[in-house]
């Protein structure tokens, strides 16, 4: 599921760079996080769910996340190589896998920083400042947004979180761009943007929020590390975007990082419940 989310998150920001000349990144980010609103608040339906304060603001705080991940990393794209965007973004997911991992996952954590130190090349001249800023902002919030998905997940049982996030994802991206970018859409664009919140985020997401209920965040956050090099190969592929080689061997690292992460990071079963009396030993027994 996690892999299949990373590939559908990675062709929905290709596809979606071709609307940056007609709306900018900040519109293609906005036309797919309202559209996303709308879906996953009918999909879901959060009002037949009895809430909580705590999981409610855990699913508000999900959406600030959200929103903010998609703004920036769209506007970061638009300045850097896709590759070189997700390569700096996964930071973020790393950083949770090293502070939450145990000792093997560390391992398979600093492999990845590897793969990513050679995806990004910072020794290479000419990066482009503000798109880098861009991308290890979007990494902070993806951190965010991975634990938050996660506790949102264990709280609320199907997708009923992201009938929450979702919505104020939205908001949160019309208060903060929707103003200068309205005026820059068509009907035709309307529409457009809603196959593209399909691809990203309404299925990916989804995806997931359920695969973040089978494995440990820290196995998560490690795992995420195949999305810098499936960004790397949808880069060249759709958007022509030629790779070095330092970045092909990071690929390598990353892909073995995943596998360790994958093999290794299932989460535990939840203790059984067991009736008073029942399936313990009694003291001095």
């Amino acid at each position: 599921m996690a892999v299949t989310a990373m590939v559908m998150v990675q062709l929905g920001i290709a596809v979606s760079v071709g609307l940056f000349d007609r709306i900018g990144p900040d519109g293609a980010a906005w036309l797919r996080l309202v559209w996303a609103g709308l879906i996953m608040g009918l999909v879901a339906r959060p009002w037949r769910t009895s809430w909580t304060r705590s999981t409610l603001l855990v699913c508000a705080g999900l959406g600030l996340a959200t929103a903010a991940m998609t703004v920036l990393f769209m506007a970061a794209v638009a300045r850097i190589p896709l590759g070189t965007a997700s390569a700096l973004e996964f930071l973020g997911p790393l950083g949770v896998a090293i502070v939450r991992a145990p000792r093997s996952g560390r391992v398979w954590a600093a492999l990845a920083a590897g793969g990513v130190v050679l995806l990004t090349e910072p020794w290479h001249p000419g990066a482009d400042l503000v798109g880098v800023l861009l991308a290890l902002a979007a990494a902070v919030s993806w951190a965010g947004y991975i634990l938050l998905t996660q506790r949102a997940g264990d709280s609320v049982s199907g997708l009923r979180a992201l009938g929450i996030s979702m919505p104020v994802a939205a908001l949160a991206a019309t208060a903060v761009v929707g103003p200068r970018t309205l005026d820059q859409f068509s009907w035709q664009l309307l529409l457009v943007g809603a196959g593209l919140a399909l691809l990203l985020p309404v299925i990916p997401f989804s995806l997931e929020l359920l695969a973040l209920r089978r494995l440990t965040v820290a196995a998560f956050g490690t795992l995420m590390s195949l999305e810098p090099a499936i960004a790397l190969i949808i880069g060249l592929l759709v958007l022509g975007q030629l790779p070095r080689v330092p970045a092909v061997i990071g690929i390598l690292f990353v892909v073995a990082a995943g596998i360790g992460a994958e093999r290794t990071g299932a989460r535990p079963p939840p203790p059984v419940a067991r009736p008073p009396g029942q399936g313990g030993a009694r003291p001095g027994a």
